[in-house]
């Protein structure tokens, strides 16, 4: 006669846990990658968003509309930090600054300008279809 074990509970805090670290060491990719390119690599939106995904399937979090809006959410986490941190970067460069000190003395509008100029139509675009990726791949 067989054993019924019953299943080990799934801890909560796991998804959203890993879904920070994930999502903040691939901003810090990102940043690194426009860094060496000089581009702000906005293609990259789109594997922010399969990483998203990948990493909520892993921990364990069940599927529906909320491992979907947790993508999404992540996913746009991930495009405005690394957008910050382009535009850190860069003026931190030209003023002597290190990166994460430009970042705390960048304010809200300069870096909303820095985005905008920095961001073409084409950018915008692949921002956009990450969304939608981070939505379908989280399912």
């Amino acid at each position: 006669m067989a054993v019924i074990s019953p299943a080990a509970p799934r801890s909560r805090w796991l998804a959203p846990v890993l879904l920070l670290l994930g999502s903040l060491f691939f901003v810090l990719i990102w940043i690194l990658l426009s860094l060496y390119t000089g581009k702000t690599s906005s293609w990259m939106a789109v594997l922010a968003a399969i990483d998203a995904a990948v990493i909520l399937r892993i921990s364990g979090m069940p599927p529906g509309w909320a491992r979907a809006t947790w993508a999404v959410m992540a996913t746009l986490a991930m495009i405005v930090l690394a957008n910050w941190g382009i535009a850190a970067v860069q003026m931190g460069i030209t003023m002597g600054l290190n990166p994460w000190d430009s970042a705390l003395k960048l304010g809200l509008g300069y870096a909303w300008t820095l985005a905008g100029l920095a961001n073409q139509t084409v950018d915008l675009v692949w921002m956009a279809v990450a969304l939608v990726v981070a939505a379908i791949a989280a399912r």
